[in-house]
């Protein structure tokens, strides 16, 4: 049945992707995930950690644990709210900072990889077919 084939491509499409992300993030000693925590900080520093979780999609618990890991390489810094001493906001080093550039060139080159055959009317409609699905499964 074609929604059993379809279900299982997307499972297959998500594994290998992860895979080769994880492969090609090993490079700058970071995990799948954490790359995309960089990137809301390279959008915005001085977010806190529930506004990371918040944009990340992720359990606070989640983020915490991925700050700590960024912090241990040396990547991130957390450093409290001046006006209210109990939110703690978090801060790119400039070794953070630095990945921006190759962590950017990384996740284009896996792009292109993956919609390598595809031309520009095929990848508005997957983009659209996609978004669909995205809205199709997200909470209310």
């Amino acid at each position: 049945m074609i929604d059993n084939e379809i279900r299982e491509l997307l499972v297959k499409l998500s594994a290998q992707s992860r895979r080769n992300y994880a492969g090609a993030l090993r490079q700058y000693n970071i995990h799948v995930g954490q790359d995309h925590a960089l990137c809301q900080l390279w959008l915005e520093e001085g977010i806190t950690q529930l506004e990371l979780s918040e944009r990340l999609g992720c359990e606070p618990p989640t983020v915490t644990n991925m700050i700590k890991k960024l912090e241990e390489y040396g990547l991130v810094y957390r450093k409290k709210d001046a006006q209210d001493g109990r939110i703690t906001r978090v801060y790119l080093t400039e070794e953070g900072r630095s990945l921006r550039q190759p962590i950017q060139q990384m996740w284009k080159k896996q792009q292109d990889k993956l919609l390598e055959g595809i031309v520009l009317e095929e990848r508005m409609l997957l983009r659209r077919l996609l978004q669909q699905m995205v809205k199709n499964i997200t909470p209310e």
